[in-house]
């Protein structure tokens, strides 16, 4: 409902479900696309992000951030990504030099979540390489999918084994500066060339170097949503030797995506050798989602090739209320070893 009151002040009110939803204003203009078109946050309201594809291209433009909460009797799905919890796990950026991806004096950058009381802990905790999806950054999962709530709160109530969470640049950038960012030469894929390389070579070795963590592939997952999703299961299943738990959502494989044809044929050549390296391999996607298809034909030819998949079909489009859904409930399913213990 839209009013413009006595003051003059132009109101907007639309019911919405629980979830993060993003706004922003349009001044001089009919569509968001319209030549001319100015576009503004919400100066009162500082949760922002950025907005299309591409962001790290120059002239991108910014969107408000406006949470919805939930009802407690509704859905402690919903809550688990904002129910207040009194144990804050830490989050940092931290910039490393990383010839691969960026320019020979460029650094790259992460952002890492450790759990609460790692600080005054010895022990070494397994890792979860959680990668974002295309046209955002190393905080993406923070800032729209709140992945560091999410992990407080399923740590705490013991659904899920602490462990720290590595959230890597997907996009091979220019280091950072005064200017924009944009991409290195030759970077004109969705997917970088250069990525795998960058996580593999330069962001395990950082980690494991820096970080009490336990070295080893039944103590790595390697999860993404989109693009991230598509990195994930072809990186993950590319590397059996690294990755016990290789994780897709909505993932974007087959068609104009990343192909999967060659690592199809890889996987399935060896189906017992695959389901004895992989602890758990997971695909999931909204219905509703433009990469449904993709998705379940993916699970479709791994289960008819008997490599063991958990598939998994939710409600829901292309969006963050999906992923939130996806890392609460597959957090739970990590490193089964560390349960055992």
């Amino acid at each position: 409902m839209t009013q413009v009151g006595h003051s003059g002040i132009w109101t907007y009110t639309t019911p919405l479900p629980s979830g993060v939803f993003t706004y922003g204003f349009f001044v001089n203009c009919t569509s968001p696309t319209q030549t001319g078109c100015t576009q503004l946050v919400d100066p009162n309201n500082q949760p922002w992000n950025k907005a299309g594809t591409g962001y790290e291209l120059s002239g991108a433009s910014l969107r408000s951030q406006v949470y919805v909460p939930s009802d407690p009797k509704f859905s402690t799905v919903d809550l688990s990504w904002q129910a207040p919890n009194p144990q804050h796990g830490s989050l940092t950026d931290v910039a490393y030099p990383s010839p691969t991806s960026t320019t020979p004096v460029g650094h790259n950058y992460l952002s890492v979540y450790t759990p609460p009381g790692y600080d005054r802990s010895s022990q070494r905790y397994p890792v979860l390489y959680l990668l974002h999806g295309n046209g955002e950054a190393q905080n993406g999962w923070v800032m729209n999918g709140r992945a560091n709530i999410i992990l407080d709160n399923v740590i705490a109530s013991r659904q899920a084994v602490p462990m720290i969470v590595v959230m890597p640049q997907g996009h091979a950038l220019q280091g950072a500066n005064v200017g924009p960012l944009v991409r290195l030469s030759g970077e004109t894929s969705m997917f970088s060339p250069r990525f795998p390389t960058d996580l593999l070579e330069d962001v395990i070795p950082l980690v494991e170097r820096t970080y009490h963590v336990r070295a080893d592939a039944s103590h790595r997952a390697i999860a993404g949503l989109s693009m991230g999703g598509g990195q994930a299961l072809t990186i993950g299943l590319s590397n059996l030797d690294r990755f016990k738990y290789v994780l897709g959502y909505s993932a974007a494989v087959g068609g104009q995506y990343a192909d999967t044809s060659d690592l199809l044929k890889t996987v399935l050549s060896r189906p017992v050798q695959v389901n004895q390296a992989l602890e758990l391999l997971w695909v999931s996607c909204g219905r509703q989602d433009f990469l449904f298809q993709n998705n379940k034909q993916f699970a479709d030819a791994l289960t008819a090739g008997g490599i063991k998949v958990t598939y998994h079909e939710t409600e829901g489009a292309h969006v963050w209320s999906v992923w939130r859904r996806n890392l609460f409930e597959t957090a739970q399913l990590l490193f089964s070893d560390d349960r055992r213990r």
